[in-house]
């Protein structure tokens, strides 16, 4: 018996992404769905998207590289 493969790429309110802004520049972030990340260009940050929950902690997001 196989068990289901569990969805890797949970969906996140689009409400929420309409009102969530980079909360080191306050400007509007970037839905990357294939990372599971809200990108601040800005800023230069991902932050990461865990079980449909944005975690919008700096501590928490990965620096971009420089690309």
């Amino acid at each position: 018996m196989t068990e289901a493969q569990p969805n890797l790429h949970t969906e996140v309110d689009p409400k929420l992404l309409e009102i969530l802004v980079c909360p080191v520049t306050k400007t509007t972030l970037r839905y990357d769905r294939e990372r599971q990340e809200l990108i601040s260009d800005k800023a230069r940050l991902a932050f990461p998207i865990r079980d449909g929950i944005p975690i919008m902690l700096t501590d928490e997001a990965r620096v971009l590289d420089d690309q």
